[in-house]
């Protein structure tokens, strides 16, 4: 008799594990919506904004340098003016779409008001 009540399975305690995979589903489907999915579209925003760079652009690197393109060349490298007659070669993937996107901003209305 002793041995027929400890193995028989709690009754009322189905629901809880299915509970449970639900809000865990719940979880990984928040942080999918708020964490993977901006930074997947970012990445993807800053993919196209190096691609599209031409000659004679203003850029802001990662780093601070301000500068015009003067060649994008084939190797995924950049020959960046930052003065009159003084270049530098970059990596496309140094450029800030950020920084750059606020400079020709602050360009743009510098020009309206003028």
């Amino acid at each position: 008799m002793i041995h027929s009540v400890l193995l028989a399975a709690p009754q009322g305690q189905g629901g809880g594990g299915t509970m449970q995979l639900i809000m865990m589903g719940a979880i990984i489907l928040v942080f999918w919506l708020f964490m993977i999915r901006p930074q997947a579209k970012k990445a993807k925003e800053q993919k196209k904004f190096i691609d599209n760079m031409q000659k004679g652009e203003r850029i802001v690197t990662i780093a601070g340098i301000h500068g015009t393109i003067n060649k994008v060349n084939e190797d995924g490298t950049i020959n960046l003016e930052v003065s009159p007659g003084s270049y530098i070669k970059i990596e496309r993937s140094a450029i800030s779409m950020e920084w750059t996107n606020a400079l020709n901003k602050a360009a743009a209305a510098t020009a309206d008001k003028k």
